[in-house]
């Protein structure tokens, strides 16, 4: 018997509204027809026994059907569905729909986890396993508490957890029985080697290429999920195709576009999703099984197809421009207190302009996260092996901005406190990359507390998302490391017990102190009783702001001495020597 109703993934004639297509006849290898709303469809070989299954069988997403249904006529309203016809078995896997399909995602990270429930949620005919060799992880995420901080991402994975989404360890077992099979495994910037500090490392990628050939029975199409270099892809094709034992692979190139903070937003509403494969019938068949996958939600129009090195050149292409944005407005920044501009209105004046827009214009201390810099210096990386020296300088100094920005901050932190900190209690409010994560890959705290440990400060470190034993970590790790799986991660080092403390309330972090700073733009942040901790802290008491996110007149009026990133300067902080900036 026909399955009757597919997601809208491809098809061979586009029926208008209210026509009527008579589809009896066709041969047995036709895959359908986009039938739209009001559109009636004729057939006899669309079939199924109760009008009530064919409703319970054909409701995806907000479709609905309408009239009885029988053999001779189906009405659909609500979006376009593809009638999947008779002659089923004889079509390719690839292309008979996703009812039935069973994905499996190799790595349970920032991104294969987030992905994989959206994924299950908005697909309850598919089978969505997420494996990885970490227990911890596996456990936490079976558990009430998630192993990554992500608003609305524990309401997703509650919703189908057990159901259709299931999260394992048996990681060949579930990769031999998928049809689909993600890979979002870490790539890290090498530490040592060719290369070292610029190209990515792969070590992982093939690790996995190797184990879906050695345990794989049948055909399969391999997703490039990780953000990986251009031309990642051939090679590890070659690797599966050098081991494929008669089983035919297709790789496909799909990178994440997710900005942590809004990931699930991201995900439910995506500006675009890219889906990059081979120009060979087979390839765009992958393509189009994959499209499927996402056309249960994501609009037609929105899903673009391009060919394999489009798509992975494009993710490393997107993150450059966006980390260009920001260190364009730090460097304004800089320049702004030199003149006693203010960058927020430079930024908004510039931001009006629609060539431009306002979008990643917000001076600050830095950019960090897990894949701005290892992305850049990726490109980097890459243009340097094709001999293009002039493009990779270029984008090196996108990097050397950030880093520039950050020592700047410490600088001013220093030079305003008398110019030293040491025995000093300086107060870090946020160590997280960003606000709405617990993500401190990268993170400018990192390099900010480094430099205030260098001149011998005792830092208390608050952040309402990040462990203790994380921060620890990060401050103990050497530069690369945070992206290596944790088990090859130092443990909490004891050699910084003495400098640092972290506690989980920020009156008790700023309690004493001599200064604050602000490196997590956290809406808490804002709404703190400020004279409070004005009260308790050493005088003359001051608060740096590396978000921008702070009433700096009101603080002024309460007595602290402020600096604020761009804007025009404390009489205080201006007065000091220039060699400080």
């Amino acid at each position: 018997m026909s399955r009757c109703v597919r997601p809208l993934a491809w098809a061979l004639a586009q029926a208008k509204a209210g026509q009527v297509l008579d589809l009896d006849g066709l041969p047995s290898k036709q895959s359908g027809r986009i039938v739209t709303p009001g559109t009636t469809a004729r057939t006899k070989t669309c079939t199924t026994r109760t009008p009530e299954a064919a409703a319970s069988r054909c409701k995806i997403r907000d479709w609905q059907v309408l009239a009885t249904f029988d053999s001779e006529l189906v009405r659909v309203s609500g979006a376009p569905i593809l009638l999947q016809l008779g002659g089923e078995e004889d079509l390719s896997r690839s292309v008979r729909g996703t009812m039935g399909v069973k994905i499996c995602c190799i790595g349970a990270g920032y991104v294969g986890g987030p992905t994989m429930a959206m994924i299950a949620l908005k697909c309850p005919d598919i089978e969505v396993n997420v494996v990885d060799i970490s227990k911890p992880r596996i456990a936490a995420w079976n558990s009430d508490e998630l192993p990554i901080y992500e608003p609305g991402l524990d309401e997703v994975v509650k919703a189908c957890r057990g159901k259709n989404l299931f999260f394992s360890t048996e990681v060949e077992r579930l990769v031999a029985e998928a049809d689909i099979v993600f890979v979002s495994v870490n790539t890290p910037t090498k530490t040592s080697g060719l290369g070292a500090g610029k190209a990515a490392d792969l070590t992982y990628w093939e690790s996995a290429a190797r184990m879906i050939a050695d345990v794989s029975k049948s055909d399969k199409i391999v997703v490039e999920k990780s953000t990986v270099p251009v031309k990642t892809a051939e090679a590890i094709e070659k690797i599966l195709t050098h081991n494929n034992k008669g089983i035919n692979f297709q790789i496909l190139s799909n990178p994440e576009f997710l900005a942590e903070g809004t990931a699930i937003e991201d995900l439910q509403k995506p500006d675009r999703v890219l889906i990059g494969g081979r120009e060979t019938p087979e390839g765009q068949k992958a393509v189009a099984a994959l499209k499927a996958v996402y056309a249960h939600w994501v609009p037609e129009e929105n899903i673009l197809t391009t060919n394999l090195w489009s798509a992975e050149l494009s993710k490393l292409a997107a993150n450059a421009f966006l980390a260009q944005r920001i260190s364009s407005i730090n460097a304004m920044s800089a320049l702004c207190e030199a003149t006693g501009a203010d960058v927020s209105e430079v930024a908004y004046a510039v931001g009006k302009d629609s060539r431009i827009g306002p979008k990643f214009l917000n001076a600050s201390v830095g950019f960090g996260g897990s894949c701005f810099q290892k992305d850049i210096l990726n490109l980097v990386y890459i243009c340097e092996c094709n001999g293009l020296m002039e493009v990779a300088n270029y984008w090196k100094q996108v990097v050397q901005i950030n880093d520039y920005q950050k020592t700047r901050f410490v600088r001013r932190v220093v030079s305003s406190m008398f110019n030293t900190v040491s025995g000093k209690k300086v107060a870090i409010l946020g160590f997280a990359f960003k606000k709405d994560t617990g993500d401190t890959r990268e993170t400018p705290a990192i390099d900010v507390c480094h430099g205030l440990l260098g001149d011998k400060a005792l830092l208390s470190i608050y952040d309402p998302q990040v462990t203790e034993d994380q921060i620890r970590r990060d401050l103990s790790m050497n530069k690369f490391e945070w992206d290596h799986p944790q088990h090859l991660q130092p443990q909490s080092p004891t050699t910084l017990t003495k400098q640092v403390s972290v506690v989980w309330d920020a009156y008790e972090a700023t309690k004493g102190a001599h200064g604050i700073c602000v490196i997590t733009e956290w809406d808490e942040f804002k709404n703190l009783d400020y004279q409070k901790i004005y009260d308790n802290m050493v005088k003359p008491a001051f608060i740096f702001d590396g978000r921008n996110v702070l009433n700096m007149e009101e603080l002024r009026k309460i007595g602290f001495i402020t600096y604020s990133i761009g804007k025009p300067l404390d009489p205080w902080v201006k007065d000091l020597p220039a060699a400080a900036n």
